[in-house]
């Protein structure tokens, strides 16, 4: 083991956060040391490893951090959907939002997942969420401002979401602009700044639909944790759209291994990173879900996940790949570059059904994984109320796993969550999110809600894009 010395002076300067990406981002790091109090009396940080490029340092660097809540203080819309304006502050521990369909439960909830990303789980399009009146005003917009309350310090979001138009007779064009504490930056610096878990009724899908669904949650979990990530993500997206767009021209030549040699490099580099990234936190999530979900089921059922990638890092029979991967492996023995240099192997000797295809086959674009309740895969065989549970598992197992992972409590945004839950399954739910330390919930019905609960709760009231105190 190596030590790395550095000045204690300076590193006091500096947020535990700042310190970790400035200067830890791409290595691998591996703390022996317990507490803070040790860390600062030492002086000193252990080091192992050959530094090479690596995101989970988010993962390690977490025993280091202060345990501290990150919650939303303050909520400023402007046309954004059906509100008009609204100015709201958020208190900690439970807040209910009450009120009939199509009133702005799901838009407030939309609001805040929003900030994490510049991304809508509802929207096809940004220009959707533009109040429909403000679509007559020159020029149309939206605006969302947040505080939130991070590490003991005030953080500002806002994010602009302009339609103007270049000349009289042309198509309005959709700006959007994000500023952080009031600079300009990309959606990609939101990573990390406001965490969120998000639960809503179409989430099913995550357990019930295609492959797609499941990765996308997958990524969404892992960019707000690990921004080196989001940023591998979208690199891995640009350099799959030119292969196959090079796999393509290639078709009716049937070869041209020297031209795809380049980007099978940029796509093994790339993939492997994003691979082992969903391999660990498909462990940690199973770790925590699984607690989790045998409380809602009162020890009656077992969840695990398992992970399914298009290409098998482990030694398999030739040409047996896509089978789902037990979920009692040690990840953390298969390295980065095992997956890296396998996965090159596998595209090479993949190139001819690839060339027939003109698409590329194999990679973290084509993964997936299952939820196994008791032997039993829930996509085909699970009934409508163990698929809810096992999703509400994961959300709250996520809350749990992005505080591991950062040091920070998420805020916690559930839509209609009591909604199809037998009455056990609602009070242990509850029970769950009593101890989150800010949650927002919608309900049409507030009597779901058990008095406990709501003695505990801030109570709230919304009637077309109009928030007051419930009485």
């Amino acid at each position: 083991m190596r030590w790395f010395e550095f000045d204690l002076r300076e590193f006091q300067r500096y947020e535990w956060d700042y310190v970790f990406e400035e200067f830890f981002a791409n290595w691998n790091l591996f703390s022996e040391i317990k507490t803070c109090q040790t860390f600062l009396a030492h002086n000193t940080l252990p080091l192992t490893g050959n530094f090479s490029h690596s995101p989970f340092y988010t993962t390690v660097r977490q025993p280091m951090l202060k345990s501290t809540p990150m919650k939303i203080s303050h909520l400023s819309l402007t046309n954004f959907r059906n509100f008009i304006r609204l100015e709201i502050d958020f208190p900690e521990g439970p807040s209910i939002l009450v009120g009939q369909n199509a009133q702005g439960k799901t838009s407030l909830l939309e609001a805040l997942y929003y900030l994490t990303s510049a991304s809508s789980p509802h929207a096809a399009s940004d220009r959707q969420l533009i109040n429909f009146l403000a679509l007559k005003e020159a020029p149309p917009f939206s605006r969302l401002v947040a505080e939130i309350s991070k590490a003991g310090r005030l953080h500002r979001i806002e994010i602009r979401i302009v339609l103007e138009s270049t000349t009289p007779t042309r198509d309005q064009r959709l700006k959007k602009e994000i500023l952080i504490n009031g600079l300009k930056r990309r959606a990609r610096d939101l990573a990390g700044g406001f965490n969120t878990v998000l639960f809503l009724p179409q989430d099913m899908r995550v357990v019930e639909g295609p492959p797609g669904e499941r990765r996308k949650y997958l990524n969404n979990a892992l960019s707000q944790s690990d921004p080196t990530y989001a940023a591998t993500l979208i690199e891995y997206s640009k350099v799959l759209s030119q292969r196959n767009a090079l796999l393509k021209r290639l078709q009716d030549r049937g070869n041209g291994g020297a031209e795809l040699q380049f980007w099978d490099e940029q796509i093994a580099e790339f993939g492997s990173t994003l691979m082992r990234a969903r391999m660990i936190a498909l462990e940690q999530l199973e770790n925590n879900a699984s607690k989790i979900h045998r409380k809602l089921t009162r020890d009656r059922e077992s969840i695990s996940l398992e992970y399914t990638p298009s290409y098998h890092p482990l030694d398999l029979p030739q040409d047996q790949l896509g089978l789902p991967l037990s979920s009692d492996l040690n990840w953390s023995s298969i390295s980065r570059e095992e997956i890296r240099s396998g996965l090159l192997e596998t595209l090479s000797k993949s190139r001819r059904e690839e060339l027939a295809r003109g698409m590329t086959i194999l990679g973290p674009h084509r993964d997936d994984f299952r939820f196994i309740v008791d032997g039993l895969d829930l996509r085909a065989y699970g009934s409508r109320g163990q698929n809810r549970t096992a999703m509400l598992a994961m959300k709250l197992g996520e809350v749990d796993w992005l505080h591991q992972r950062t040091g920070e409590w998420p805020v916690l945004l559930l839509d209609e969550v009591l909604a199809e839950l037998d009455p056990h399954r609602r009070d242990d739910l509850l029970q769950c999110v009593g101890n989150v330390n800010q949650a927002i919930l919608t309900s049409a019905d507030l009597s779901m809600f058990d008095r406990d609960f709501q003695d505990e709760a801030n109570i709230w009231e919304i009637e077309a894009g109009t928030i007051k105190s419930f009485s």
